[in-house]
């Protein structure tokens, strides 16, 4: 009983130490210990397969010194612990000096006096074989192996979970860094395309200010890539590795906007099943960015300015009060100080946002940078559709004098809509014009709105049918493999089962 005891406290106490933590080593090396601590189980050593050169090697033990360890290399059927990974069984060595399979490779034992036994079991995840567990025991003829076997196999099932698990962190790990790696990368300042002295002067500003705690407020008409500064701005800050939350004001009605910026109880009100943690809790250590910040309603004004001042707040339904570290980066395209000389924005909380200004000026007052975003967006948009398209001189000088009211973004969907329906390789003016939309129309060219309208309708219904044959191409092109069209569209599997649902409902 005593034995059997001291068994399933053995294995309880090892189970819990490999499910505590993600540092594998240390909780293989205390594993093993225990081993040794209850079950009288002395050297202990986990060694394990590396698939791309088939070696084995000792990656962790207790009772052996790092020169030790590093001396166990085997090769697969190579000794006694090559031999349980070729055959995936374990193995019991009584007397380890009457053993020729036993390589003394780590120079451990005195063969010629130490009297021990060598107990090896495999580490296995379903069929396959991760690696070997193995432990001396002092040798002694009256004793059974069979329950030592029995309570190592228990161990090695452990150890193998622990190994899996470890794995798949470490390469979930390993994406996460990557994908905030290619953020980075993205949204570094070198990627804001311009060459005007006016836009040098905004990044100049924002790289003086990226690596303080500074609160920001991004000023410029929509499509001027306000967001894009913003991001850029938290990228080159020490909060880049921290996460980068955004919500757009104007886009939530005023009845939600309180709950997604703070968050609430479960049973704040019908239909709180759960608990709901708000932007400004998601966004503590990083950055928070408010777009459109100037149609945040009056009733919350009051309140933002409060978390601005204390860093602190309630969720809706809650009187815990929460801390957060969070820096703040607004944005807005309306006049501010007209706001506040009307009374729709609160004056303290406009100076409280306007600690650093930044102003982007629209496309049409730095049109230098018409000619470099029309190289950059035709480049990114040929590599996406396959195409080779240039335009002539003259639709050059047709870019520049057209006041993009939609600045950058207005530039990009063109670029991208006249790449996408071009059928030769030279644009010319007249083919320019035909896709500039005109904001300045008066009620007396109402008949002109109308065949406007018609004809973006027209053109519209052109783009959709040529990205449906595409799409069409593309799937028998893959063997309708959704993920290799998506993939030959450069778009993602979503965007295309999303399209796939708009165009063929009937499939």
């Amino acid at each position: 009983m005593d034995r059997k005891n001291a068994e399933l406290l053995a294995l309880f106490e090892v189970s819990k130490i490999l499910s505590s933590s993600f540092d594998l080593k240390y909780n293989l090396y205390q594993a093993l210990k225990l081993l040794s601590d209850h079950l009288d189980m002395r050297r202990g050593t986990v060694t394990l397969l590396d698939e791309k050169t088939g070696e084995l090697r000792i990656e962790v033990a207790y009772g052996l010194t790092p020169e030790q360890m590093a001396r166990g290399k085997y090769k697969i059927g190579e000794g006694v612990v090559g031999k349980v990974v070729e055959t995936g069984l374990p193995m019991v060595i009584p007397d380890i000096g009457k053993e020729p399979l036993f390589l003394n490779k780590t120079g451990a034992r005195r063969i010629d006096k130490d009297k021990i036994s060598f107990l090896c079991v495999p580490i296995k995840f379903k069929e396959e074989i991760l690696g070997v567990l193995s432990v001396d025991r002092i040798f002694d003829e009256s004793i059974s192996f069979e329950e030592d076997i029995r309570v190592l196999e228990i161990v090695a099932v452990l150890i193998s979970q622990a190994l899996k698990l470890y794995q798949a962190y470490y390469e979930e790990k390993s994406k996460r860094e990557e994908l905030e790696q290619e953020l980075r990368n993205k949204y570094h300042f070198q990627n804001i395309i311009y060459v005007s002295n006016s836009m040098s002067e905004v990044i100049k500003t924002a790289l003086k200010i990226a690596s303080t705690k500074a609160t920001v407020l991004i000023r410029g008409e929509s499509g001027t890539g306000k967001e894009l500064l913003a991001k850029a701005i938290h990228f080159a800050s020490q909060r880049a590795d921290k996460p980068f939350v955004a919500i757009n004001c104007a886009a939530i009605p005023e009845t939600l906007l309180e709950a997604e910026l703070f968050g609430y109880e479960k049973g704040a009100f019908t239909g709180a099943y759960a608990l709901k943690k708000g932007k400004f809790e998601l966004a503590d250590q990083g950055t928070l960015f408010l777009d459109e910040i100037g149609d945040l309603p009056l009733t919350l004004q009051g309140k933002l300015l409060r978390v601005l001042q204390e860093q602190s707040f309630e969720r809706l339904g809650g009187t815990k009060t929460i801390k957060v570290d969070v820096r703040i980066i607004a944005a807005t395209h309306k006049n501010l100080e007209e706001m506040v000389k009307k009374g729709l924005f609160r004056e303290d909380l406009y100076w409280r946002l306007n600690v650093v200004p930044l102003f982007i000026p629209p496309l049409r007052e730095r049109k230098e940078d018409i000619p470099i975003l029309i190289e950059y967006f035709l480049h990114k948009f040929c590599k996406l559709y396959d195409k080779r398209v240039k335009f002539t001189p003259e639709a050059i000088h047709e870019l520049l004098h057209y006041p993009f009211p939609g600045n950058v973004r207005e530039l990009e969907n063109l670029i991208e809509r006249l790449v996408l329906l071009s059928e030769r390789d030279y644009l010319e003016a007249e083919e320019i014009k035909k896709f500039l939309i005109n904001k300045n129309l008066t009620p007396d060219t109402s008949q002109n709105n109308l065949n406007l309208k018609a004809s973006s309708m027209d053109l519209l219904k052109e783009m959709e049918e040529l990205e449906k044959q595409r799409i069409l191409k593309a799937l028998k092109d893959c063997n309708f493999n959704q993920s290799k069209a998506a993939k030959q569209l450069g778009i993602t599997r979503r965007q295309l089962h999303y399209r796939l649902k708009k165009y063929f409902q009937d499939l």
